[in-house]
C-alpha cells in the first residue's frame, strides 16, 4: 500500500555497481512533491544512473529508491508512476502526432475507451501548444515541435514524476531557451515533479528550483540554484557551476569569522570564513562578474594590477583575460552599458578590484 510521503522521490543509501565499477556511492536524496530538480555534473558522475534507477531501467545494488513513499525494488518501469522524455525523443516515424501521443494510453489495461483516449491526447497537445498538429507526420515537424510531441506523450499518462534525460541537447540556442521557459511553465501548471539530467550549468540554474551537483558518483551539493552559485560547497562546485578564478595563496592568520591570505604577488586579502579551513596553502575563488575592471592606478585594498591579453565580445557583456604578475591569468566579465562604446584593448594596463565579501576561501 502506498504510504503518505512529503517527498515524491527518495534515495536511501543507494549504491549502484557495474561489476567492479561503482557508478553511484551511498546516495541520500529527497525530492519534495512538485519540485523541479536538476541532476547536474560532468560525464560519468552518476546522474543518468540515478535517473534510470528512478525510472526502473536499473535496480540499485544496495539501498532503496522510493517513489511517493513506496519502495520500488523489483517494480518494472512500466508499473512505476513515472514517464521519461529521452534526449533523442524516440518518436515513431510511421505514426502521426496523434498516434505517437496516444501510444502509451493504448497499452493500459484495462483498456481506456476510444473517446477518453482522444480527449486526453487533445488535452496533452493543447498543453504543449500543438493543438492543430494532431495529423502531422513526425518528419513534417521542426526539432522543437518534435520535442513537444515527446513531452505530450510523456505527460498524457499523467505521471507523478516526469524524467527528462537532456531533452534539449539537440536544439539550437534560441529554441533551447524558448523550450526551457516552456518546460518551466508546464511544470508549474501541472504541479508534478520534474527531474532533469543535464551537464549544462546554465540550463540547470535557469530551469530548476533545486540543483543536485554530482561528482564521481556522489552528491557534492543539493540546494536552490542561487545557493549553489553564490555559496559553492567546494572548489569543484565553484569551478563547475559557472566560471570562477582560482587565486592561490598562503593563510597568514585565521580568526573565527575572517581569514588573511597572502597571494603570490604579495597582496594580502582579508575575507570571511564560510567553511572549515586547514592552515597552509589556500585557494581563493572569485567569480569573473564580481571583479571591477578599470584603468585607474589607485592603490586601494584588494586591487590587482595587470595587462589585458585577450578580449571576448559577447554582445551584452565583454570578457577580458588579464595577466597579473605573480598570480597568472584572471578572467573578468563586465556588463556593457547602452551608451558604452570604448572597450579595453589587449595590452592595456588595468586594475582589478573586488569586494572581499564575494570571495570564497578553500583549503588547497
Amino acid at each position: 500500500m502506498t504510504q503518505t510521503s512529503v517527498n515524491d522521490i527518495e534515495f536511501r543509501s543507494v549504491t549502484k555497481n557495474y561489476g567492479a565499477v561503482t557508478a553511484v556511492k551511498n546516495i541520500e536524496l529527497a525530492v519534495p512533491k512538485g519540485a523541479f530538480l536538476a541532476l547536474l555534473g560532468p560525464s560519468g558522475c552518476g546522474k543518468t544512473t540515478c535517473l534510470r534507477m528512478i525510472g526502473g531501467f536499473e535496480q540499485p545494488s544496495e539501498g532503496e529508491v522510493m517513489i511517493a513513499g513506496t519502495p520500488m525494488r523489483g517494480v518494472p518501469a512500466y508499473r512505476r508512476p513515472v514517464n521519461m522524455v529521452f534526449q533523442h525523443y524516440a518518436l515513431f516515424p510511421h505514426f502521426d502526432v496523434e498516434n505517437n501521443v496516444a501510444y502509451g494510453l493504448r497499452q493500459l489495461r484495462p483498456r481506456l475507451p476510444a473517446a477518453e483516449i482522444t480527449k486526453r491526447v487533445a488535452s496533452a497537445l493543447e498543453m504543449v501548444r500543438l493543438g492543430g498538429f494532431a495529423k502531422r507526420r513526425i518528419h513534417e515537424l521542426s526539432g522543437g515541435q518534435q520535442q513537444r510531441v515527446a513531452l505530450a506523450r510523456a505527460l498524457v499518462n499523467r505521471p507523478s514524476v516526469l524524467l527528462l534525460d537532456e531533452p534539449l541537447a539537440a536544439l539550437d540556442k534560441n529554441l533551447r531557451t524558448a523550450m526551457q521557459i516552456e518546460l518551466q511553465t508546464i511544470q508549474r501548471e501541472l504541479g508534478i515533479t520534474f527531474v532533469l539530467v543535464t551537464h549544462d550549468q546554465e540550463e540547470a540554474l535557469s530551469m530548476s528550483d533545486l540543483v543536485c551537483v554530482m561528482n564521481a558518483g556522489r552528491i557534492v551539493q543539493l540546494a536552490p540554484p542561487q545557493e549553489v552559485y553564490d555559496n559553492p560547497a567546494d572548489l569543484f562546485v565553484a569551478g563547475f557551476v559557472g566560471k570562477t578564478n582560482r587565486l592561490e595563496g598562503e593563510i597568514e592568520a585565521r580568526g573565527t569569522d575572517r581569514c588573511m591570505v597572502r597571494l603570490g604577488n604579495g597582496l594580502t586579502i582579508t575575507a570571511p570564513v564560510k567553511r572549515e579551513l586547514s592552515t597552509g596553502k589556500a585557494i581563493l575563488s572569485v567569480r569573473p562578474e564580481a571583479i571591477a575592471l578599470s584603468t585607474a592606478t589607485d592603490a586601494t585594498a584588494n586591487v590587482l594590477k595587470g595587462r589585458v591579453t585577450n578580449r571576448i565580445f559577447l554582445g551584452s557583456s565583454v570578457e577580458y583575460c588579464v595577466a597579473v604578475p605573480g598570480i597568472g591569468d584572471v578572467l573578468v566579465t563586465t556588463e556593457r552599458q547602452p551608451a558604452e562604446t570604448g572597450l579595453h584593448d589587449p595590452g592595456t594596463e588595468v586594475a582589478l578590484g573586488f569586494d572581499p565579501q564575494t570571495v570564497h576561501i578553500f583549503s588547497a
